[in-house]
């Protein structure tokens, strides 16, 4: 009797990329479990199209607490993990079969082929980079910080298997910087509760030195000119992260006038005005809080 399997998919609108990914994940699954934090485009309709899908909805807190809730739900004890910008190619949907059928471990490390706006970028980072995304469901939780962390199983026994699935980690620059916000403001939220602050040395070193690794050490520049993207993006990553740190521990709250902060209290204006003061309190949201003056 083959080992049955349920793969997993955590989502958000994701209607440009969930077809693709439910398309490759049918050969090999007897379920699909596909975990929705709150889908407001087509997604959940396309995954409904597949009768393998089960959807399952739950509101978006961090990244490991979302799929450590989604994991017990699986039906079957195999899960295998993507996110929705992930494909299986054949040649792993077949040594994932294969593994489960006879497994000498408990977990797996899958490496993925990166690609950057289309375009594969073997070299980098990218060349080393791998995730747990196979495992026996009792035995794997998610741990560390919450959009970075990865599967633990708890017996100790994780393998790797050799065939890369395809990872499409953006399309677009407005992506780039969507991710950007979510990931450096989670981390230097983190920092700044466990007490830590930026010095110099992070706020100009650790940039230079993250470009200075991707691009050469790593072998980025044999990427072509979208090595040189990612280096330059790697290094704004690591100085983000230091900045945001130092918004929180020093940054200062704009005074507000006196005349302005009573019309606060007024009763909400209409029309163009309201709309004006909409916009306002989204851009307000994407602070992640400052000391007071």
């Amino acid at each position: 009797m083959a080992t049955k399997i349920t793969a997993l998919i955590p989502c958000k609108n994701e209607q440009s990329n969930i077809r693709q990914c439910l398309e490759s994940l049918v050969p090999i699954a007897d379920e699909i479990l596909v975990a929705d934090s709150g889908s407001t485009d087509r997604t959940m309709e396309i995954a409904a199209e597949f009768p393998q899908v089960r959807i399952v909805q739950r509101e978006y807190r961090t990244s490991g607490d979302f799929k450590n809730w989604a994991i017990p739900q699986a039906t079957h004890d195999w899960v295998v993990l993507l996110d929705a910008d992930e494909r299986l190619t054949p040649a792993l949907q077949q040594e994932i079969l294969a593994t489960v059928a006879a497994p000498t471990c408990d977990g797996y490390w899958i490496y993925r082929a990166n690609h950057f706006m289309g375009h594969p970028v073997p070299y980098g980072d990218s060349a080393t980079d791998k995730v747990v995304r196979l495992f026996r469901r009792d035995l794997s939780r998610y741990e560390g910080p919450s959009d970075h962390g990865e599967v633990h199983v708890s017996s100790g026994r994780v393998g790797v298997l050799k065939e890369k699935m395809l990872h499409y980690t953006c399309w677009s620059y407005d992506q780039v910087f969507h991710k950007f916000h979510r990931y450096t403001s989670l981390q230097a939220q983190q920092w700044h509760e466990a007490g830590k602050d930026t010095s110099y040395f992070r706020l100009l070193g650790n940039p230079i030195f993250r470009f200075l690794r991707e691009y050469f050490l790593q072998l980025g520049f044999l990427n072509g000119k979208a090595g040189v993207q990612l280096a330059m993006m790697a290094a704004f990553y690591s100085f983000m992260k230091q900045a945001r740190l130092w918004e929180l521990n020093h940054g200062l709250n704009q005074p507000i006038p006196a005349q302005d902060s009573e019309s606060a209290t007024m009763p909400a204006a209409s029309g163009k005005n309201a709309n004006m003061e909409q916009a306002t309190g989204s851009a307000g949201t994407l602070q992640v809080g400052r000391r007071a003056a």
